[in-house]
């Protein structure tokens, strides 16, 4: 493969012109539903636009294939988030049930939150999890993860400030 080069929007208009059309079809066998299929085509096509100074365009199907590939994956990972929150939504006596405003508010807020996850590296992730979510101390976690106890502080320290950077963006 030859090195990454820079796409001119006439190369990614060709790119989305040849392509299009397989994409879309590719997505719908793998989402059954076509308006999915056409989002995370135009999607796929963004990042190639976002992406353009860093992409090998030797193979364009198989470029689109795993950028295609990781928003399904996307995909399915929101879907089961927005799932396991409306269960909880129903689990709730009706008298606490939060205003659709709190509800749209608090599965954004979930969403964000899984996002900033999926991009830390995984053992700041299964850290973190493991710190938050089931309450181990960092001593344990370090024996969960077979490191030492001052990585798991460093792990812990990067997870919080990807926190506190996805609470308040620049």
């Amino acid at each position: 493969m030859k090195n990454p080069e820079a796409l001119s929007l006439a190369v990614i208009g060709q790119l989305y012109a040849e392509h299009h059309p397989w994409l879309v079809k590719w997505l719908y066998r793998h989402l059954g539903c076509p308006h999915n299929a056409a989002d995370l085509a135009q999607d796929t096509f963004t990042r190639v636009l976002t992406a353009r100074e860093k992409l090998y365009v030797d193979e364009a199907k198989a470029l689109l294939t795993l950028i295609a590939k990781g928003l399904v994956v996307d995909h399915y990972r929101r879907s089961a988030l927005e799932q396991a929150f409306q269960d909880a939504l129903a689990s709730l006596p009706e008298a606490s049930e939060p205003s659709p405003e709190a509800q749209a508010l608090a599965l954004e807020a979930v969403l964000a939150v899984d996002r900033m996850l999926a991009e830390l590296p995984g053992n700041v992730r299964k850290a973190f999890l493991l710190s938050r979510i089931d309450g181990l101390s960092y001593a344990e976690i370090a024996d969960r993860l077979e490191v030492s106890v001052s990585s798991v502080q460093q792990y812990m320290l990067r997870a919080y400030a990807a926190c506190y950077a996805a609470a308040y963006p620049a």
